[in-house]
């Protein structure tokens, strides 16, 4: 009974970041930076890993990729690869740092870096894919609008580990 619990809370945040997800496809993207996004679904890998661990948030992290992608069409294009890319690398770093590194790093610094690790793994999947090596010029774009895209998803988490309890 507590497995099935757990199950289902867990199909709840995979539908919860996969709305998200598509809510954020749906935004129009800046024409400063096109592309960019606020990573709303990150809100719900940082709880997910937070309050249930590593491997059931690499399951939410890949059943949100898998099922959104469908869901928008975009399955095995390169927006598919890039989320993969992303979303791995990111929880990665961070599963990594709040794992091992949780006096020394905030949950605010954390989401930053996970934003990063999320935005540099896009442009190394976009540079293996288009085979340009000018797409790294954007990266420092990228890298710049994580610090406030990172501070958002964290300071949201925060707020809903308030009402979660």
């Amino acid at each position: 009974m507590i497995e099935m619990k757990r199950n289902v809370t867990l199909g709840l945040f995979v539908a919860s970041a996969i709305v998200l997800h598509i809510i954020e496809f749906i935004l129009p993207t800046t024409l400063l930076f096109p592309g960019a996004k606020l990573g709303l679904a990150n809100i719900i890998t940082l709880l997910v890993l937070i309050d249930y661990g590593f491997v059931d948030c690499l399951k939410v992290v890949l059943m949100r990729i898998i099922l959104s992608s469908l869901l928008s069409g975009t399955f095995f294009t390169i927006s598919f690869w890039l989320s993969l890319a992303g979303g791995i690398l990111s929880l990665l770093i961070m599963g990594y740092l709040y794992y091992n590194f949780q006096e020394q790093f905030s949950l605010i610094g954390i989401s930053v870096l996970g934003a990063a690790s999320h935005n540099l793994a896009q442009i190394g999947m976009a540079f293996l894919l288009i085979e340009n090596w000018r797409i790294i010029f954007y990266l420092p774009y990228l890298l710049l609008l994580s610090l406030p895209t990172g501070v958002f998803v964290a300071l949201v988490v925060m707020q809903l580990k308030k009402y979660l309890q």
